[in-house]
């Protein structure tokens, strides 16, 4: 009997590496929103967005997002909203140096034009909240952040495993696929092997005519022959190599380059039932059609695989 995978077991430890979340904190004032969004990349590469003011912050988003995550484009967004009416304040040195540098341009080139103030207000630095946490609220704010954005990543963790359960589901449905195609190649295997000694038979009439074929030597060549299309070990390697693959995905840890290796074998393992096999028998056309749609299910999990962190 066919060993199928064990499709409930798989997903539990499987993580996806597409996802999204975020979380949110109203204090004191204040409104902070940390959003995460993640898809499939061969290594972490990490984005982080911060309002002006927050730079300080990034060492410390940085080191907490590398050591929750280990693969994916990951992409963290920090939303600083004042909840009450807004409040600015303008960087007064900042702005007399711009306005200063403005008027030795203007005087230099001859310029009609006097400074613009609007524009000068959104040159970066001049204007910046006056709600944004400073000096002794730094550090209180700073282990806010910590804990917003530690909520918005364990958010993330939930929709990354829900998206790896579904991603197992869908492997060992077509780990099942593969194993059931390995079993009536193995069945139809065993129907090709009389079809040696007749093509054999049928070679030789037409080379020797009306001469005698020794029944013995006939035999003998027939046997080489269905020794070299045996598909048998080619089978019990592909099983094999599904197998393994099943326990990878209900075991825990990184298991990336073990998937990539399998994946590899069982490619090899297809390619070289079609190598081997005849294609004039019916039973010959099946196995072909049925060996192409294993390497057909090989791609479409290693598509799949790509996508687990």
């Amino acid at each position: 009997m066919t060993p199928t995978p064990q499709k409930a077991a798989a997903a539990a430890s499987l993580k996806s590496m597409t996802g999204y979340a975020q979380a949110r904190l109203e204090q004191d004032g204040w409104a902070l929103r940390i959003s995460v969004r993640s898809v499939n990349h061969r290594f972490l590469d990490l984005h982080i967005r911060l309002p002006e003011g927050f730079e300080a912050q990034e060492p410390e988003i940085r080191q907490t997002v590398r050591e929750h995550l280990r693969r994916g484009h990951v992409d963290v967004t920090l939303h600083f909203e004042p909840s009450g009416p807004a409040s600015v304040h303008v960087n007064q040195e900042l702005a007399g140096a711009y306005i200063q540098a403005a008027q030795e341009l203007r005087r230099k080139h001859a310029l009609a034009a006097e400074p613009d103030l609007a524009a000068i207000l959104r040159l970066p630095g001049v204007v910046a909240s006056a709600d944004v946490p400073a000096g002794e609220e730094a550090e209180k704010f700073s282990a806010q952040i910590a804990a917003c954005l530690a909520e918005a990543l364990s958010r993330l963790d939930v929709m990354r495993e829900s998206e790896g359960r579904h991603l197992a589901e869908e492997m060992s449905a077509r780990l099942a696929t593969i194993l059931d195609h390995a079993g009536r190649i193995e069945h139809l295997a065993a129907r090709v092997r009389p079809a040696f000694a007749r093509r054999l038979e049928a070679r030789l009439r037409e080379l020797l005519g009306e001469a005698q074929i020794d029944p013995a030597r006939l035999a003998q060549e027939a046997a080489i022959l269905a020794e070299r299309g045996d598909i048998s070990e080619e089978i019990v390697r592909l099983r094999s190599h599904v197998q393994q693959f099943d326990k990878l995905l209900a075991g825990a840890g990184e298991a990336g380059k073990k998937f990539d290796f399998l994946l590899q074998e069982m490619q090899r393992e297809a390619n070289t039932l079609l190598s081997k096999t005849p294609g004039v028998e019916v039973e010959g056309l099946e196995i072909t059609s049925l060996a192409l749609e294993v390497k057909s299910q090989v791609e479409k999990l290693r598509e799949q695989v790509q996508n687990i962190e």
